[in-house]
């Protein structure tokens, strides 16, 4: 018998449904199919029921979960090849939490760690990953403080399950699950804790500030300290901040031990003056009372005889009381002199007070001012701008790939960079312009009497100039160069808003290609 064509088969198919008045659905032509052509039939693939049952499998490890969305793939492409190895493999995988352990526990040897024992494509949680989690959790525990006691018992105790042979996953994703969520409260009660200390500490500083309104060089220890408080807060500003503040510290210090002294110098010739004084008076009355009785007994004297003993006698009195008034007057001058000396000693003091004052407005590296600095310049400028009506030009510079140049050469040598930038600003700058570090690598230039145009034809002149200066670093010549935003003060405008104009120009100009100057 020669087997039929396919089209035969259809086509017999078709007339089988039609005599037996089945409908025309593609189970019923499939089965009529394999009828006619001599196929055993199979059963339809039943898909829903296969969902329901996958939606029935527990997936509480990441390899469940993973082969139950293999076994969805399988069921959605009507494939028992695909169902049969997804039940094999999530068949493989460990059985509740407790099993393991006990397992463990009766052979001695330690459980499998990784819930994915079956899942080849899963990496296993290897004892070495849990200890690397546990040395992050511990080195995170410091910055958090000691005060909550619970969240320091619940961090203990995931350290011991973390580093303990055996550890169950389950176990260890439920502790740190309950770790994360205090963990976050704990982060976020330290910032607050943060911010309130910053602020208790800036109400300090200015009271002291408040109640030393006369102590000038006080002054400037203040402003420094409200500088170094301010966020971001980094350890190297905190240290140079630091080293800076003992150094005008020790020289308030002498200084003002010197001012005492010299103070102290000024009661005690006060005290000899007023000494002096009232030995002068006492010497003058006892001089006018023996005048008087010298007088009386000339009066009473009856011969040269008795008149020569007195003359003699008033004559040393007046020898004695000139000889006194010369002495006192030498006194005198010599005391006069001193205190003139101990006045242009005391100025003397208070202009170096006045001066190791100023260094705490001053960035210690680069020479040019700090942000206080900054701010009490920018404040002074505007104040000017408003008086005068004339232009005030605000550029923000920042020195191109100077991460790249600190690290290939070293934090010094990038120091040594700002500071030879720093040098080349202000001997292009004119003498009326103003630099400031305002941080990291970026400097403030405040231009007065200077519009945008000229403004950004400053900056430019200082990027030529540097092309010719090339910094030093050994025997190695390196190109600065950097990229600028200038902004002109607008009516109305603050300074501080000009600047954010300035640096948003700036980088605009760092997305451009670096080592260009935009206007703002």
């Amino acid at each position: 018998m020669t087997a039929k064509k396919p089209f035969e088969i259809a086509r017999e198919t078709l007339k089988q449904i039609t005599a037996r008045k089945m409908a025309p659905t593609p189970i019923n032509y499939q089965t009529i199919y394999n009828e006619v052509a001599g196929v055993i039939s199979e059963p339809p693939f039943p898909a829903d029921r296969l969902r329901d049952i996958a939606q029935a499998l527990p997936t509480k490890t990441p390899g469940q979960q993973r082969q139950r969305g293999l076994l969805d793939s399988a069921i959605g492409q009507l494939s028992w090849d695909g169902v049969k190895s997804a039940l094999m493999a999530y068949g493989g995988f460990s059985p509740p939490a407790a099993e393991p352990a006990k397992a463990g526990a009766a052979t001695g040897s330690p459980a499998p760690v990784a819930s994915a024992a079956g899942d080849a494509g899963a990496p296993a949680l290897t004892p070495d990953f849990l200890q690397k989690i546990a040395r992050l959790i511990e080195y995170a525990l410091p910055a958090l403080g000691t005060d909550d006691e619970r969240f320091n018992e619940q961090a203990q105790s995931l350290l011991k399950a973390l580093r303990q042979p055996g550890a169950d996953v389950l176990t260890l994703k439920l502790m740190l699950g309950s770790f994360s969520d205090r963990l976050s409260f704990a982060a976020e009660d330290q910032a607050e804790i943060k911010v309130t200390l910053l602020k208790l500490l800036h109400l300090i500083i200015e009271n002291i500030g408040e109640l030393s309104l006369d102590d000038r060089w006080l002054q400037g220890q203040i402003e420094a300290l409200m500088t170094a408080s301010t966020p971001p807060l980094t350890l190297r500003r905190l240290d140079d901040v630091e080293r800076r503040l003992k150094d005008v510290i020790f020289k308030q210090t002498e200084a003002k031990g010197r001012a005492v002294e010299a103070q102290e110098e000024m009661r005690q010739m006060l005290a000899t003056f007023i000494e002096r004084l009232s030995q002068m008076t006492e010497s003058t009355s006892a001089y006018h009372g023996k005048l008087e009785e010298n007088a009386r007994l000339i009066e009473q004297a009856k011969t040269l005889a008795e008149i020569a003993p007195v003359l003699k006698e008033v004559v040393g009195a007046t020898r004695t009381m000139a000889h006194d008034s010369l002495s006192a007057r030498d006194e005198l001058r010599d005391m006069r002199e001193k205190a003139l000396s101990n006045e242009a000693e005391l100025a003397k003091l208070h202009q170096e007070l006045d001066r190791v004052s100023a260094q705490a407005r001053h960035d210690p590296l680069t020479g040019a001012l700090n942000r206080k600095g900054l701010e009490e310049a920018v404040d002074r400028e505007v104040s000017s701008v408003r008086r005068k009506d004339t232009p005030l030009c605000m550029a923000l510079l920042d020195i191109d790939n100077f991460k790249a140049l600190n690290d290939r050469l070293g934090h010094t040598t990038g120091d040594e960079a700002l500071a030879h930038l720093a040098a080349v600003t202000r001997e292009v700058m004119r003498p009326q312009d103003t630099l400031a570090r305002y941080g990291g690598e970026e400097f403030v230039v405040l231009m007065p009497d200077t519009a945008l145009d000229n403004g950004i034809e400053a900056m430019t002149r200082l990027q030529r100039e540097l092309t010719k200066r090339f910094f030093l670093a050994g025997t190695e010549k390196i190109l600065i160069t950097f990229s600028a935003g200038v902004a002109q003060l607008a009516a109305d405008e603050t300074g501080p808003s000009a600047i954010k104009r300035a640096d948003q120009a700036m980088y605009l100009a760092k997305r451009s290609g670096k080592n260009r100057v935009l206007g703002a």
